[in-house]
């Protein structure tokens, strides 16, 4: 990541139990930390401030309601709709 102007997550928000992926704090090693702007799952898009929480979920997938994302995301975030 390094020497990049943007860099774009895409994901599954969940893992395969349902536990959340997009959480308040990750317990695995960093490889880069603090770099990500965007988040894209199958649910939704998330745009990052770098460093800053909240996130903002500025997009859902067709057929995903708020109330979904909600349920599935434990990390903080801003609706940006």
């Amino acid at each position: 990541v390094a020497g990049v102007k943007r860099v774009v997550v895409v994901m599954e928000h969940t893992e395969k139990s349902g536990a959340a992926k997009l959480v308040k704090a990750c317990s695995l090693p960093l490889t880069g930390a603090g770099v990500v702007d965007m988040v894209v799952t199958d649910l939704g898009v998330f745009e990052v401030n770098r460093g800053k929480t909240p996130v903002r979920l500025i997009a859902l997938a067709p057929g995903v309601s708020l109330d979904e994302v909600t349920a599935k995301t434990e990390a903080p975030f801003e609706v940006a709709l």
